[in-house]
């Protein structure tokens, strides 16, 4: 037929030889191809960082130079595992920092809540952890608490449909004293008031609301640069407030349950440790932190400790607890609402500024706790 060619006749001998030599060739090595390909080891995953958002107004975002202070302090104390986010960059602090954020400036919380700003921005970011320090704006606008507390339920329950596991730390506001607002100080303390309560009926196990002191320390005079927005000084004290209460959060270890008995039996009393370490310090007093743990193999339901200043301090304020201070020093801290709840494993915070003799050494306490069972 034409178009066909026919290989000649001693050529098809040849190529049957080569087909018998090569088969065997090709059979031996696929196999070990494979076989190499088995061995190769899985890649590992690595762990996604914890995302944090920094939430409220020109406090938080304009510079908002707390937020350079409290990475760096989480990052040198080995957080290195973190992701600062927000719709907003860097705002203007000279120190390095990772500065997204979501400090909108002059922004009120009740506005932010009526007009559903908050969804897009958690769809954009993906927080695991909301830091906010929001209503400074609606406070000298003399919005009632109770609308600006309704504001803040309804944020929280837009974070939680973005992540049913989000844990929120909330600030009691820094003092205000703008000289345009004579009444801005009294409005912020009485607001401050109403926010444990509120963080209390909304907090849950799976999504804690953790209420942060930013009020108590903190001097307009000498803390702010206009009466409202924090100076050098404030933002160091900003920044020290979040911190035991962010670490907690990013230490915080559901726990292995281990082998039966490890840490205890769940039919065990229940039991806590306590640990003492001082922030910092100064001529005639120090800030001290104080880590209760749940020691026990059942879920604790409240604790009490018991710290024993060194050298004749004594403690004069108190956040994330409860104070009652003896005649001879020692002070006993009760949990408070939202943080007396701990799963085997789990920690709880408080800090704590101490008065000191000048004569003093460097800070010390003894510090021990007490756990209470949950009820069955």
């Amino acid at each position: 037929m034409r178009g066909t060619r026919h290989l000649p006749l001693r050529i098809i001998p040849l190529l049957a030889l080569l087909g018998t030599l090569l088969l065997p060739v090709g059979v031996t090595l696929a196999p070990r191809a494979a076989a190499a390909h088995t061995a190769a080891p899985a890649a590992a995953t690595p762990a996604a960082p914890v995302r944090i958002m920094p939430l409220g107004d020109s406090i938080t975002g304009s510079p908002g130079c707390w937020r350079a202070l409290l990475w760096n302090r989480l990052r040198s104390s080995g957080h290195t595992d973190i992701d600062f986010v927000g719709t907003l960059s860097h705002q203007g602090c000279a120190q390095a920092h990772d500065g997204d954020n979501e400090g909108h400036g002059g922004e009120l919380v009740t506005n932010a809540a009526d007009q559903n700003l908050l969804p897009g921005r958690l769809a954009s970011t993906l927080p695991d952890i909301v830091v906010m320090h929001f209503g400074t704006n609606d406070v000298w606008s003399s919005i009632a608490p109770d609308r600006i507390l309704a504001a803040y339920t309804k944020l929280v329950e837009q974070m939680r449909a973005s992540n049913p596991d989000m844990k929120v730390l909330v600030a009691q506001l820094i003092p205000m004293n703008p000289s345009q607002c004579a009444a801005c100080a009294r409005r912020v303390v009485d607001f401050n008031a109403r926010i444990p309560d509120w963080a209390g009926a909304t907090s849950t196990a799976r999504s804690p609301v953790t209420v942060v002191d930013q009020w108590t320390g903190f001097d307009t005079a000498t803390d702010t640069y206009d009466g409202v927005h924090p100076s050098a000084s404030g933002d160091e004290k900003i920044a020290a407030r979040w911190y035991p209460a962010l670490a907690a959060l990013l230490d915080a270890d559901p726990g292995d349950p281990g082998d039966p008995g490890d840490p205890g039996d769940p039919g065990d009393p229940p039991a806590c440790t306590a640990s003492f370490r001082a922030v910092s310090s100064w001529q005639g007093g120090y800030q001290g932190e104080v880590t209760v743990t749940n020691a026990s193999a059942a879920t604790v339901s409240g604790w009490t400790a018991t710290v024993v200043p060194a050298d004749g301090a004594r403690l004069t304020q108190l956040w994330n607890g409860t104070l009652s201070t003896g005649a001879d020093g020692t002070a006993t801290v009760t949990d408070v609402s939202w943080n007396g709840t701990l799963a085997p494993g789990a920690s709880a915070r408080f800090g704590f500024i101490a008065s000191a003799p000048a004569t003093a050494g460097a800070p010390s306490a003894t510090v021990t706790c007490t756990a209470r069972a949950a009820s069955s």
